[in-house]
């Protein structure tokens, strides 16, 4: 695994166990510590959706000459990502677990289908199109807020 991938998939996982966290603690019907794991999820998970899209996108998009295919793809991923993260602080607003569990659903299944994507083909990408440049831009990745 390269630079790159190597650094944001660990990305992902640290996101994914987050995730599966704060479904345990509202599972159970345990709001106050669901609720705040959620809000470390979100907050977590955009985070690294700003490295992606301030940063690594640009930097692809440069090399390549252009905003299409899979760059423009995961921008869309993650509009459709963001819209289910207001639909489920909603429901931790509303302490409505079964909303929740259903929108937590439905979120799982488009993070891994969306995960595979960037892990197996776009991030790979990035490690070959980048090779030259990649401490610096991973330099710039960690510099994001």
């Amino acid at each position: 695994m390269s630079k790159i991938t190597e650094t944001m998939t660990a990305e992902h996982r640290q996101c994914d166990a987050s995730f599966a966290q704060a479904e345990e603690c509202v599972a159970a019907d345990d709001w106050d510590q669901g609720g705040a794991l959620y809000t470390a999820f979100m907050n977590e998970t955009e985070h690294h959706f700003r490295k992606e899209e301030e940063v690594l996108f640009p930097q692809f998009e440069q090399l390549m000459g252009h905003a299409m295919g899979p760059t423009q793809v995961m921008k869309a991923e993650h509009a459709q990502m963001r819209q289910l993260f207001q639909d489920m602080q909603a429901a931790v607003d509303e302490r409505d677990k079964d909303r929740y569990l259903g929108l937590s659903e439905t979120l799982m299944i488009l993070m891994q289908q969306h995960n595979m994507k960037e892990e197996q083909i776009l991030y790979r990408m990035a490690d070959q199109a980048l090779a030259a440049n990649a401490d610096n831009i991973l330099q710039m990745i960690d510099n994001v807020e």
